[in-house]
């Protein structure tokens, strides 16, 4: 007869490639929200609404497109490379699914009555899932209109699958929002729990995962 012998070898919970690509992510994302703070003051989307010059990157909106332009290729390819890995590894599903829909509810309740308890950061809470989804697909429609924004008569099929040229600057705008709140409570749940942050820095601690099944023949 012969019985399964599961093999099971451990990995760090962050992989050197998840590190290296989150922290370019992170200082591409700083670079393309505080130039892009500068571009929008040179034609605002919302009236009365500015950022200060203590918060723009780039000194005036030529400045700051030049800066723009340079994050864009950063946080695009190295995006993209994320987005890849998190697929063909399975990293996504590992770390994203299942969402249920009572987990999410208890979270959000906890939350609400400041009961923040991240005592195991090898799993995220089901509020912690949505906001990563989300904030990836903020991305993806940040580069989508960047580039309609970016060329409107080449992309004018993009233009106009965001109804035109100022309501594809609104949803770019409002991505940014988007990425910005999430930042801020990404940063916050660092502060108050820093061995996320560590762990994001050193890979975190060694969890199990299985390779491969091995059949061992056992004579009867």
């Amino acid at each position: 007869m012969t019985t399964p012998d599961a093999v099971v070898r451990t990995r760090l919970l962050h992989p050197l490639p998840v590190r290296i690509m989150h922290w370019i992510n992170a200082l591409a994302m700083i670079v393309m929200i505080t130039s892009g703070w500068g571009i929008y003051d040179d034609y605002v989307v919302i009236s009365r609404l500015h950022f200060s010059q203590v918060l723009r990157l780039g000194d005036g909106a030529q400045d700051s497109l030049l800066w723009h332009f340079a994050g864009m290729w950063f946080l695009a390819i190295n995006g993209l490379a994320y987005l890849l890995y998190g697929l063909f590894t399975g990293r996504f599903r590992e770390r994203l699914f299942p969402i249920k829909g009572a987990d999410l509810v208890r979270t959000v309740n906890d939350t609400l009555h400041f009961r923040i308890a991240h005592e195991d950061i090898k799993q995220y809470n089901a509020v912690q899932k949505v906001l990563y989804i989300v904030v990836i697909l903020a991305g993806i429609s940040q580069v989508t209109t960047g580039l309609a924004i970016w060329k409107p008569i080449q992309f004018s099929g993009l233009v106009s699958l965001f109804g035109g040229f100022q309501d594809a600057r609104l949803v770019h705008f409002w991505g940014m929002a988007v990425i910005v709140g999430f930042l801020a409570v990404h940063v916050a749940l660092s502060l108050l729990v820093p061995s996320t942050l560590w762990a994001m820095l050193a890979g975190g601690p060694r969890i199990p995962r299985p390779t491969r099944v091995r059949r061992n023949r056992v004579e009867t």
